[in-house]
């Protein structure tokens, strides 16, 4: 009986390791938005937008992309799972509870300038709308977020 128990606790303990690694962690997506500002900071405005966009793969981790926004919030300049959104005035996009997302996101970025954003969006590997916590920081004129699905 113990030996079954001993193996039951190493076949779940070897699951869990797999399961939290299809899915990325805020520490990962705080990590995400700063290698985008050190490319924004090294390459400019555009190469950024462009390696986001283009689902470059230094930007784009299991379900982690980052998306960047003019700070205002009018324009989705970069987008790494939906480059249709590029070029879109989405100040408001409502999420699933009605929160006026872009919105919160834009004040964030503008003061204090970092932090989190909790709503709901689809995700792009399950094709589910899901809890999200986003990460934002002001870049500039704009202000970049990587999200986490809970």
């Amino acid at each position: 009986m113990r030996m079954l128990a001993l193996a039951a606790l190493l076949f779940v303990g070897g699951i869990a390791p797999l399961a939290a690694s299809e899915h990325g962690t805020r520490d990962e997506a705080v990590a995400m938005v700063q290698r985008v500002q050190d490319m924004y900071s090294k390459d400019g405005a555009e190469a950024t937008f462009k390696a986001v966009s283009e689902k470059d793969k230094v930007f784009n981790d299991r379900d982690l992309y980052p998306f960047i926004y003019t700070l205002d919030g009018t324009k989705c300049v970069a987008h790494g799972a939906n480059p249709a959104m590029v070029g879109k005035n989405l100040i408001d996009l409502k999420d699933q509870d009605g929160k006026f997302l872009i919105r919160e996101l834009s004040t964030i970025a503008k003061n204090p300038g970092h932090g989190w954003v909790d709503y709901k969006w689809p995700n792009p590997v399950t094709k589910l709308i899901e809890p999200k916590s986003s990460y934002i920081e002001r870049m500039g004129d704009y202000f970049v977020g990587v999200g986490v699905y809970r």
